[in-house]
């Protein structure tokens, strides 16, 4: 694969290099360093000119300074005369913000302002996994890729859970309905949803579920657990209404503030998630945490981005 050049930021240099070792490529040379006053500045060590380049860097860990380092990168790749500069992104920070709510109408919408900010600073494509809300690949005028983790999830349903023909697959809340009605229909089982009122931000109030879950294994779906206190209330009303087991699998796994300690003390067998986010750390304190790898979808999307193939395949397919 000649004119490819892939730079790793430094929130998620493994997944980098699992995704360069998929590709048969060299990780490029670049040094991030911080001035005493904080300031981040990024050298590439080797020429990109006239080259196809793509710079991975995930939403986490400290999400601000990892943002601007993104678009350092992209902008010094730019102006170094790269011929087109991809950057992959595979959980977009600030995916949340989407939208302003009825109530506190005085909200930004910071994940339109993170897509201006990386149009303008250069990036030509964005790659990125399971968003927030699909349509913020509408706040772009580039092209974006939303790649889906739902092959790889549905790979590793099959996998491990034996009972998997007598499953229910359970939305925490109405948003992820249609994310979950897609893994149902694939595995030709039932969903069901539950309805939660929030009074404030990172706070369930009130939960009813919407469907009958006993005597079954119940799976929750979902893209992202932050505090985790929707997916613990979730279980433990999954739990109450009769199921035998409760599983979570989630996309991105950021668990932040009391998420761990939470999830040891809820009734899960297990919580899966995938490595958009590094888990090294959090599957020290907690042994529940599982990860499914899906370095080979992201590299396998950059292979076909370079070559102009169709990435379509990848939405229903785990590459082998």
């Amino acid at each position: 694969m000649p004119n490819i050049k892939i730079f790793s930021g430094s929130s998620h240099p493994d997944l980098s290099q699992k995704i360069a070792d998929r590709l048969g490529q060299e990780l490029g040379k670049v040094v991030t360093k911080k001035f005493s006053n904080q300031e981040t500045c990024v050298e590439i060590g080797e020429s990109v000119r006239g080259e196809d380049v793509y710079i991975v860097q995930s939403g986490c860990g400290e999400i601000n300074d990892n943002l601007m380092e993104l678009l350092i990168m992209i902008n010094a790749c730019k102006i170094a005369s790269a011929s087109r500069v991809t950057a992959v992104i595979p959980c977009f920070p600030y995916a949340r913000q989407d939208k302003k709510d009825k109530v506190g109408s005085r909200a930004p919408i910071s994940a339109k302002l993170v897509a201006n900010m990386l149009s303008v600073s250069g990036a030509d494509h964005i790659i990125t996994m399971d968003l927030h809300a699909s349509q913020i690949q509408g706040f772009f005028d580039i092209p974006v890729d939303n790649l889906y983790a739902e092959p790889a999830v549905l790979k590793w349903i099959m996998e491990n859970i034996h009972e998997w023909k007598n499953c229910i697959i359970v939305s925490p809340d109405a948003g992820g309905a249609k994310r979950v009605t897609s893994i149902a229909d694939r595995l030709n089982v039932d969903f069901a949803l539950i309805h939660k009122e929030r009074k404030k931000a990172n706070e369930v109030d009130r939960m009813v579920l919407v469907g009958d879950v006993k005597d079954r294994v119940a799976i929750l779906v979902d893209d992202m657990a932050d505090t985790c206190g929707t997916i613990c209330h979730a279980a433990e009303k999954l739990v109450s209404a009769g199921a035998t087991k409760v599983y979570a699998i989630l996309t991105h796994g950021i668990f932040s503030g009391p998420a761990i300690s939470r999830v040891n003390n809820a009734s899960f067998e297990a919580v899966v998630v995938t490595n958009t986010i590094p888990q090294e750390d959090k599957m020290k304190h907690c042994s529940k945490i599982q990860v499914i790898d899906i370095s080979m979808i992201l590299a396998e999307a950059i292979r076909r981005t370079h070559n102009g193939e169709s990435v379509s395949y990848l939405f229903s397919h785990v590459p082998l």
